[in-house]
């Protein structure tokens, strides 16, 4: 009996469970880039496919999650109606009130990332700094790229959480010029 069991872990696993465990593991959302980076031999049509597939097999399962698109990739994340175990657990979101300021910066970043510090510096006519620094607390604004020899500065994008807390699937959904016109 102890063979068999060495034979079954020698077995390589399914490509959907070796999906799901890169997904697991959680860190940045995952896309299909990244998996075909990760899983030699791995298309896009085969990663869309899998997650799909277990998507449908967690939903005939009644599990309490799903594997969830966003802008910057796949993410596993807790059902709607399961919400609530988390806050439980956790607590609810506190409300936390953002300046017309910080709001300001934050909708710069928004609609230009990557930006810099300087580019944002810029457009406002003051240091911004500190205000970054309370986006990047928040999780509304992250650093997505560091400081190299070519560039001086860090360039910062938005997060998942900035798309979740505006209810938004993705930056393209980010109201355009012609949109706030009509208002």
């Amino acid at each position: 009996m102890p063979h068999e069991t060495q034979e079954l872990d020698a077995a390589p696993p399914p490509l959907a469970r070796i999906v799901e465990a890169l997904l697991f593991v959680g860190g940045a959302p995952l896309t299909a880039a990244r998996a075909c980076e990760t899983i030699h031999g791995l298309t896009e049509v085969q990663f869309t496919e899998a997650v799909a597939a277990l998507n449908t097999e967690y939903r005939g399962q009644g599990r309490p999650y799903l594997i969830q698109a966003q802008a910057q990739g796949n993410v596993m994340a807790l059902r709607p109606r399961f919400k609530p175990v988390l806050e439980k657990m956790y607590g609810g979101p506190r409300a936390a009130r953002l300046s017309p300021a910080i709001i300001d910066v934050l909708a710069l970043v928004a609609y230009r990332q990557p930006a810099t510090r300087q580019e944002i510096d810029t457009l406002r006519g003051h240091d911004c700094g500190s205000m970054l620094r309370q986006l990047v607390r928040r999780g509304l604004v992250a650093v997505v790229h560091r400081a190299d020899a070519d560039r001086r500065e860090v360039t910062y994008g938005t997060t998942a959480r900035f798309l979740e807390l505006f209810k938004l699937r993705s930056l393209d959904d980010l109201p355009q010029t012609q949109d706030l016109q009509r208002l």
